[in-house]
C-alpha cells in the first residue's frame, strides 16, 4: 500500500497532524497498535479531558532549547483549538489557571477528531503492530496488515508515561535507529516519595491536603500538596516534580503569602498552646505529626522571640528531600525525548532524514500540568500537518 504520509500513533499529535495533511489533499493513513485510538485523551482530566489552556505560552514548557516551541504555538494557539471546539458544539468550562475541560466527557474530543480525519479523507488502522522502518528513497514500513510506503513518516507514539494506555519505546527507538539524539527521559507530572524514616509522622496523613508553595532549582509553584501514603502528590508536587532531579531537595512554604512571624509574635502573650494557634491556619493532624517530629508544643508566652523565629523560619522553609518519584505508571507526562535541536521548530522535520517528523510528547518539549501538554500535542501536530 502506497501513502504520501504515514502516522504511527493515533493520539492526540497524531491525529491532529493526519487532520491538517488530509486537508492539503494529502492520501494519509495513522496506524495503531491499540483497539481504541485516543486512549490518553479519554483518560486525561478526570474523563473530562483537559484540553488546552487559555494562558498557555511557551514559559509554560521545559526543553533543553526553551526557545523550539515558540514557532508551533504560535501558529496553532489555544484559541484556534477552541475554534475547533465551538465548530463541534462541545461545551465546556474553564477551571483555575485557564485549564479548559469539557462539560460532558472527553470522548466528545476523540470523537470530533474521528469526524476531522473523515472529512480531510484519513484512514485510521487500529491493532496494528509496525516491526520494521527502513527508507530508500521513500519509507518501507514492515506491519501486520502488510508492507506500506510513504513519502512521509511522522512518529507520534507519546511518551513513556502511563504503560496502561499503552504507552511504549516505540517512538524513542525509531529515533534511535535513525541517528537521532536522545534527551535522557525521566517521568515528569509526577508523585514525589519518601524515606519512610524522615517522613513517617506525615505517612497517616493521606488525603490531607495544604495550600502551600513549593520550590526547587529556582522555580516555584503554589498550588495545593496532598499527604499520600508513599509521600506527596497534588498540583504543587506534580508541577515542581518535572523541575526535580533525583539528589535535588524541596523547599516548601506552609504559609505562602503570610507573614508567620508576625502572627506570632502578635500571641507572644497568650496563654494558647501553640498548636492551637497554627491550628487555625494548617489542618490539626498535620501540626499534631510536625511537633511530634521536632518539638513538644507548649503555652505562647513561655517561646523566647528567637524559637519563634526559628519556628517560622521552620514551617515556611521545611527542607525535604525526596528518594524518588512514583514513576511512569503515575507521571502524567515524560520529560525528555528527542532532542530538538534535531528538528526543524517550524516543520518537526528531522534534520538529518528528509520526511521524517516527531510531534507531540516524544519531543524534548514538556508542559505544565493544567492543559498544556495537549495544546503541544495539538500545535506541533499542527505544525508538522502543513508540512508533510
Amino acid at each position: 500500500m502506497n501513502k504520501d504520509v504515514v502516522i504511527i500513533g493515533a493520539g492526540a499529535a497524531g491525529l491532529m497532524c493526519a487532520i491538517e495533511a488530509g486537508k492539503r489533499g494529502r492520501s494519509v493513513l495513522v496506524l495503531d497498535h491499540a483497539r481504541q485510538i485516543g486512549k490518553k485523551i479519554r483518560i486525561s482530566g478526570g474523563g473530562r479531558c483537559n484540553f488546552t489552556n487559555r494562558n498557555a505560552s511557551p514559559a509554560n514548557f521545559i526543553s533543553q532549547n526553551p526557545h523550539f516551541c515558540k514557532s508551533a504555538l504560535a501558529r496553532f494557539t489555544p484559541t484556534d483549538f477552541i475554534s475547533l471546539i465551538n465548530k463541534h458544539s462541545i461545551s465546556f468550562h474553564e477551571r483555575n489557571h485557564g485549564q479548559l475541560f469539557c462539560d460532558d466527557s472527553a470522548d466528545q474530543i476523540v470523537r470530533m477528531l474521528t469526524q476531522e480525519c473523515k472529512l480531510a479523507g484519513v484512514e485510521i488502522q487500529t491493532e496494528c503492530e509496525v516491526h520494521n522502518i527502513t527508507k530508500a528513497q521513500d519509507f518501507q514500513l514492515q506491519t501486520t496488515i502488510g508492507p506500506l510506503t510513504a513519502s512521509s513518516l511522522v512518529i507520534a507514539t507519546g511518551g513513556l508515561s502511563i504503560p496502561k494506555s499503552g504507552a511504549t519505546n516505540f517512538g524513542l527507538k525509531a529515533a534511535e535507529q535513525f541517528g537521532l539524539n536522545i534527551i535522557p527521559s525521566r517521568p515528569g507530572l509526577v508523585p514525589l516519595k519518601f524515606a519512610s524514616d524522615d517522613f513517617k509522622p506525615f505517612l497517616e496523613l493521606s488525603g490531607i491536603s495544604v495550600d502551600a508553595e513549593v520550590h526547587c532549582n529556582g522555580i516555584s509553584f503554589r498550588e495545593n500538596i496532598l499527604f499520600t501514603h508513599r509521600g506527596l502528590s497534588g498540583p504543587a508536587i506534580l508541577q515542581i516534580s518535572s523541575y526535580w532531579i533525583q539528589g535535588d531537595s524541596l523547599s516548601i512554604n506552609l504559609f505562602p503569602g503570610r507573614d508567620i512571624l508576625a502572627l506570632l509574635h502578635a500571641q507572644q502573650q497568650s496563654k494558647k498552646q501553640l498548636l492551637t494557634i497554627l491550628d487555625q491556619f494548617l489542618p490539626a493532624r498535620f501540626n499534631q505529626a510536625w511537633f511530634s517530629q521536632t518539638s513538644s508544643s507548649k503555652p505562647m508566652n513561655r517561646y523566647s522571640p528567637g524559637e519563634l523565629k526559628s519556628i517560622a523560619a521552620a514551617l515556611t522553609h521545611w527542607l525535604l528531600t525526596p528518594t524518588g518519584t512514583e514513576g511512569y505508571e503515575k507521571a502524567e507526562v515524560t520529560v525528555g525525548g528527542v532532542d530538538t535541536g534535531e528538528l526543524s521548530s517550524k516543520t518537526m522535520e528531522s534534520k538529518k532524514i528528509p520526511g521524517l517528523y516527531f510531534i507531540g510528547e516524544l519531543v524534548d518539549v514538556t508542559g505544565w500540568l493544567g492543559g498544556y501538554n495537549f495544546q503541544w500535542a495539538w500545535s506541533s501536530g499542527w505544525a508538522a500537518g502543513q508540512a508533510v
